[in-house]
């Protein structure tokens, strides 16, 4: 089942069955992976088992998308945001390395993938990671790193498609408050 599909949406919608084949969407995933990532899901309340069935899934299927998103999503409802920022740190490097450029973050350039290009799900993709872990960083209180995050944003999507601002907005609240 795709991550499309499995929030019931129109794959036509978001270029039809091509898309749906890329790893993103769960394309390659492996069936007992996918098995595993379901049960996951199904056992969200018991974390023994929860996190039994994602570990197998990363087993399955290391460094795959679907899985790699499932133990992000996991980690950050269940509020281990440390635990969520090191998985948004590893779907980065992964969406880098997919796009042939640099792992580290601040080095990424806006020429580097097409940031702005709605069709670029992996540049996309690296966007929202990286949107997650400037708010992580927030969260943990590594406003520096956080900022620096959203800056970089900033300037990889000067339309702010992804709302980068409202985070932006936020420290800059944060700043007057402290100061006053």
């Amino acid at each position: 089942m795709t991550m499309l599909l499995q929030k019931g949406r129109d794959p036509s919608a978001f270029g039809g069955e091509a898309l749906l084949s890329h790893p993103l969407f769960g394309g390659g995933l492996p069936a007992g992976a996918e098995r595993h990532l379901t049960l996951a899901g199904l056992n969200y309340s018991a974390d023994g088992l929860a996190e039994h069935h994602l570990n197998e899934a990363q087993r399955l299927a290391p460094n795959h998308f679907a899985v790699l998103i499932g133990l992000y999503r996991y980690f950050f409802y269940k509020g281990r945001l440390g635990e969520a920022l090191a998985i948004s740190k590893l779907c980065m490097a992964k969406a880098a390395r997919e796009k042939n450029f640099s792992t580290d973050w601040r080095a990424v350039r806006e020429y580097d993938a097409g940031f702005g290009d709605c069709d670029d799900v992996v540049a996309r993709f690296f966007m929202f990671c990286l949107k997650g872990y400037a708010y992580l960083n927030l969260r943990l209180g590594a406003m520096e790193e956080g900022r620096a995050a959203v800056e970089k944003l900033l300037r990889l999507d000067a339309s702010d498609r992804i709302n980068a601002r409202l985070l932006r907005d936020v420290i800059e609240r944060q700043e007057l408050d402290d100061a006053g």
